[in-house]
């Protein structure tokens, strides 16, 4: 079939990965198409009807300080929202919403669809188009063939789905939906290794089959942080989540029926996640657990279904209604759609750049769970930056490198690029070193600025972004200045709080530093403190009270960025280097680092080896300076 439509990016796949990568091109002038197998499955919510939670909250505020739609659909469509883990430091607080998985999809969709150079194209791609080691475009089921200069697979858990239940397996996607069965054989042709992941997810039950009353209620918070800088409305919660707990005969019940999981048949031989496991596989990794907690959550305001957090399962559907009834609220349980495994295709993420374009295929990008990923921040996150990298190629401008310091995002790719993945990868607070520098809360200090410097953040958002940081500054100023005289009452509130009572003046900045004490709790004894919005208190508390915590951690990145800037030719021949070992000859040569610091990172590589590459390096530029100087 002759070639019907030329654009400048195609993305494969409208999930949470294309549709950020497809707005981000198109925002940046692209001319985009975005590819989905049903127009009804345009970021939809297979699993977990939420966004955020731990780690992945920060991703979300860093999304949306980039310029991207995630943190905004969330807040436009959530039903309760949850700072989680307010009883540790602030850089693992995180936010997490309860969103109403319709109203979610129906946003993306218009936003999508409303999109200036964006078209929508319900179409299974099965080819990826190349000329020579470019990507040149797709072809269709149908034959059709739509020309473009970068293509992005963001196919999610579709490409070559299956799924399990019992002893019955079948092709299909997430949702009964249509798998992509014929993509695959494209991308091995261009010489792209293929892995098979697996993933699960839980039961839907009928709402009025569940007795609340024997369960433990989780409401929101009273004051609610929105995920987006941008969202200045008040957000109420409109409904509760609920707590429930397995038990003896619960985990009784699975064991009896283990040998009828095809993940322990030996039916399923793909790796599922590490730390989202089924619940057949908690019971077995962890035997002298007494019960495991499971979150009852709603999965909208227009239907009664509610959705089982920690007990997805690949278990027959028989055994999932007899273990189900045995916790304690859900005795009577209706299940409306069974828990299933799902195995699919992806990528070895260390064949991409940093940028996420494979090293080998120019102008091809990867994206989201095709990458190795679980999880819907995770796949936003990279869809983004794949489809700001594919616009700013075209246009001929620097694309680009979130490092490790900047961001979790940069924390992500770093350490798929880098380390690659044997697990569906999950972000966590713990994979970053620098947790204290980015905090959710100060995302958009880190990253509106280079947001609105590639083109995504709009003027207006910019300004107000300006006059936050007008105010943080003036304030922290202000407080550094201010000085606060012993009194009775002043000594009343130290001794009620437990920290020790000032015999002289003292500086504000010094009392907020306690760990006792907080900015707005001292608002009594500041006679002259402004009205100033959550936002702005919020970072003038946290800059004064950890800036010396920070000052570390900024002494830190300095060293790490000082690697970072050693650049390492992309065709060294690695077996010529005298002094690195075989181990290190095989990862660099695979993995193919564009610095000395990314090469530190690689599994295999050893100081010693970076002390190789440190010399090598400065023996190269001198015999270079050499020969320009003859």
């Amino acid at each position: 079939m002759p070639e019907i439509e030329n654009f400048d990016v195609a993305v494969i796949g409208a999930g949470h990965a294309g549709c950020e990568a497809a707005l981000a091109a198109a925002r940046l002038g692209m001319k985009t198409a975005l590819f989905t197998i049903s127009l009804d499955c345009i970021a939809n919510m297979p699993c977990n009807p939420s966004i955020g939670g731990t780690a992945k909250g920060h991703l979300v505020r860093e999304i949306d300080a980039l310029g991207g739609e995630m943190g905004k659909a969330a807040d436009a469509t959530f039903l309760q929202s949850r700072m989680l883990n307010l009883g540790r430091g602030p850089a693992v607080h995180s936010i997490r919403v309860q969103s109403d998985r319709v109203k979610y999809h129906t946003y993306m969709k218009k936003t999508v669809e409303a999109q200036e150079n964006l078209y929508l194209k319900q179409a299974e791609v099965t080819a990826v188009l190349f000329d020579g080691n470019k990507a040149s475009g797709v072809r269709t089921k149908l034959g059709t063939i739509y020309s473009a200069k970068a293509v992005i697979v963001s196919t999610g858990t579709y490409l070559n789905g299956e799924v399990h239940v019992g002893t019955v397996s079948y092709p299909s996607g997430p949702d009964a939906v249509s798998p992509a069965t014929e993509l695959t054989k494209s991308l091995v042709d261009a010489g792209i290794a293929i892995r098979r992941f697996k993933t699960g997810t839980p039961a839907r039950v009928h709402r009025r089959s569940i007795d609340f009353d024997k369960l433990e209620r989780q409401d929101g918070d009273e004051n609610i942080v929105p995920l987006s800088f941008s969202t200045d409305r008040k957000l109420e919660n409109t409904v509760s989540c609920y707590v429930a707990y397995t038990n003896e005969e619960t985990h009784r019940v699975i064991l009896d029926n283990i040998d009828k999981s095809p993940i322990y048949s030996g039916r399923i031989h793909a790796i599922g996640p590490r730390y989202c496991p089924s619940i057949e596989d908690k019971i077995m990794r962890f035997r002298d657990r007494e019960r495991h907690q499971l979150f009852i959550e709603p999965m909208g305001t227009d239907t009664d279904e509610f959705y089982l957090q920690g007990m997805s399962s690949s278990l027959p559907e028989d055994v999932q209604l007899k273990f189900l009834r045995t916790i304690k609220g859900l005795e009577r349980v209706e299940i409306m759609r069974n828990a299933y495994a799902i195995e699919y295709d992806c990528c070895d993420p260390t064949e991409l750049l940093p940028t996420l374009e494979f090293k080998k295929i120019d102008g091809l990008f990867g994206a989201g769970q095709f990458n190795g990923t679980s999880g819907y921040e995770e796949a936003a996150a990279q869809g983004l930056v794949a489809g700001i990298n594919a616009a700013l190629k075209l246009k001929g401008r620097q694309q680009l490198l979130l490092d490790r310091a900047s961001s979790y995002i940069g924390t992500l790719i770093d350490d798929l690029t880098t380390k690659g993945c044997s697990d569906p990868y999950r972000m966590l607070t713990s994979r970053s070193e620098y947790r204290l520098l980015l905090r959710q809360d100060n995302a958009d200090i880190r990253l509106t600025p280079i947001g609105y410097e590639i083109g995504l953040v709009p003027r207006e958002t910019f300004d107000k972004f300006c006059e936050k940081q007008r105010l943080v500054k003036q304030e922290i100023e202000r407080v550094r200045a201010v000085n606060v005289p012993p009194s009775e009452e002043l000594a009343e509130y130290f001794e009620q709080m437990g920290t020790e009572k000032i015999t002289t003046g003292a500086k504000l900045a010094q009392l907020i530093k306690r760990p006792q004490l907080t900015y707005d709790g001292l608002k009594p004894f500041d006679k002259d403190r402004p009205e100033l919005p959550f936002a702005v208190r919020e970072q003038v508390e946290l800059q004064i009270k950890y800036e010396g915590y920070i000052a570390i951690q900024l002494e830190q990145v300095e060293a790490m960025r000082k690697l970072e800037v050693k650049k390492l030719p992309p065709d060294i021949d690695y077996t010529q280097i005298k002094g690195l070992r075989l181990e290190a000859i095989e990862k660099l040569a695979k993995i193919r680092p564009l610095s000395v610091g990314q090469a530190s990172r690689i599994s295999g590589v050893n100081p010693a080896d970076v002390g190789v590459l440190l010399v090598w390096l400065e023996q190269n530029r001198r015999r270079e300076a050499g020969k320009s100087d003859d």
